[in-house]
This record gives C-alpha cells, structure tokens and sequence, in this order.
C-alpha cells in the first residue's frame, strides 16, 4: 500500500464518523477543502465514490460501508501502536506474544498473568487464541514468542515439557444409580468432537478407529470450553484433556479417565526471545503453574 495515502485515509475515517466534511474539518484542524481534496483523492485513486450526499451532509455509499470496518480497524491499531511507542518511551516494557489453545490459556496463562500484574511486572501481552498445530506453527514462523501446545512428537531444544496431560471423557451427569462407564453411552448420546486438525481431534478419532465405533450423531465445535459448556448443559459426551478439568465440574459433569496414551503439554519458545529477567519469571511461572494444577483423581473405571 502506498503510505502516502494514510493521511488521506484517517480524513475520510472521521468524515464517515461525523458525517460531515465541515466538522471533519474542524476536528482534523484543517480547511473543509483540503478534507474533500484527500477524498477525492482516494476516490481518484481507486475509481470509486466513498460518500454519497444526504440533504446537507453525506454518508458512506454503498463501496464507502464496505471499506469502513477495516479503516476503522486500521487506525484503531494505528493508536494501539502509539499507546505501545509511548510506554516503551516511559518505561522498559517487553511485548510478548503468546499463543495457546483456550483451555491452556484458562488453566495455565491466566494464573500467570494476575501474579505478574499484581507484582508490576514490566511486561505486555498480545494472546491468540488458537489450536496447538496452529500455535506451533506462529512460534515457528516467528508471529509469536512463546506457544503453549499439546503435542505426542519428540521435543526440540526450544521445548520445554510442563506436563504430560491424561484425557477424561465427560458426560452430562445422571440421576441412575447404577455407574455406567461414559465411554458406554457413545453409541447413543451425542458425541461432541473438536475441529479437525486438533490434537484432542486427532486422539479421539484414533480411539473410535480403534474401538471400531461410529457414532449415531455428531457437534463440532471449535474450543474446548464450548465443548465443556454443551456437557454442563446436558447436552453430549466428548473428550478432553486434563487441564481443561476444573475442579467445580464434578458438580455438574460425570468425568471419567480416557483409554488414551497422555500427551506433553509443551511451552515452545522462539528461538531469538530474549530471556530477560521479566521474561524468565513469566516463562518459570508457567512451568510452576503447569506442575500444580490438581487433576482429577479418576481411575479408568469411571467416577
């Protein structure tokens, strides 16, 4: 994109919000006709109309309503950068980009985080919410720093095992007394699955090629919470790994531990992260954090 075109952009951003060139000007400090001149600039440019005329003001046309999310987008990460530019100004603060699936974000990151603040760490943090192929794949690319990722493969120099993490499959508790294993119901409740190309995924459709099961009926759904949320509301049976497990869900779920090998939990870090002393903490953390959450204490016969 041709840079030069910024300034001309942001005036057409506040002409939208203002619905006027004359008050876009005012804000903008500047002549109402040098604000119609980076319009029609734009519009010269790229051979389309951005505002149409309504009485005495304008509004965006059709081709303007299209565009006008990512300007506004576009210029809202303009001010995050310059929130950033200044506390780095102010202050010696590291931005670490992490990326997790929503259950290690919740089980792990979370507890991090609220230690960190508390203690005035000089430290910001940019998460994606992501699945651990996905989060792997950032860290490598070099779009994060540090990935948090389930994964069965040999670790690298850059890995650091927090867990090996066991799988449970939860169900909708019953009112029968008689403890019927979950793994029973498959067959005949809903089976709720993760995306394909999830390592959750990947675990559950080797135990159903294995078993030689097809389920009757089948949910999608895209995080693990969700999936947790659907089995607290009675609704499905799916699998699930340790430290998606909280302590509250005996209350309300029928959890059981899974015929399925465990896999590590791992914290992948970029390989040019640069190990300062707030970065070692938030990075130890984890570590500590992963080694103390409480797992359920379930054999294979069900619970």
């Amino acid at each position: 994109m041709d840079a030069s075109l910024i300034p001309a952009l942001h005036d057409a951003l506040v002409v939208a919000q203002t619905g006027s060139v004359g008050e876009a000007a005012r804000r903008l400090h500047k002549t109402a006709s040098a604000v119609s001149q980076q319009i029609r600039r734009i519009e010269a440019r790229f051979g389309v109309a951005l505002f149409e005329k309504v009485g005495r003001g304008i509004r965006p046309s059709l081709a303007g309503e299209s565009v006008l999310g990512s300007l506004t987008r576009l210029f809202d990460e303009a001010a995050s950068l310059e929130t950033l530019l200044t506390e780095v100004a102010t202050a010696r603060v590291t931005t670490l980009r992490v990326a997790a699936s929503d259950y290690l974000g919740e089980a792990l990151l979370l507890p991090v985080l609220r230690r960190l603040f508390a203690e005035g760490a000089p430290l910001r943090f940019e998460i994606t919410t992501t699945n651990s192929i996905e989060a792997a794949r950032l860290c490598a690319a070099g779009q994060v720093d540090v990935a948090m990722v389930s994964t069965d493969r040999a670790a690298t120099a850059d890995e650091t095992t927090l867990a090996a993490q066991p799988f449970y499959w939860v169900a909708p508790k019953t009112t029968n007394r008689r403890r019927e294993p979950i793994r029973n119901r498959l067959s005949r409740e809903p089976l709720l699955r993760l995306g394909a190309g999830s390592q959750g995924r990947r675990v559950l459709d080797e135990y159903l090629g294995r078993i030689r099961l097809r389920p009757l009926s089948t949910i999608d759904v895209p995080s693990v919470s969700l999936l947790l949320s659907y089995v607290r509301q009675g609704l499905g049976v799916g699998l699930v790994p340790g430290l998606a497990i909280r302590r509250g869900d005996r209350r309300h779920l029928a959890i059981e531990r899974a015929d399925v090998p465990e896999i590590d939990v791992r914290l992948v870090c970029r390989p040019t992260l640069k190990r300062t002393k707030p970065v070692a903490r938030f990075l130890d953390g984890l570590t500590r954090e992963a080694r103390s959450v409480p797992l359920p204490g379930l054999n294979r016969a069900g619970a």
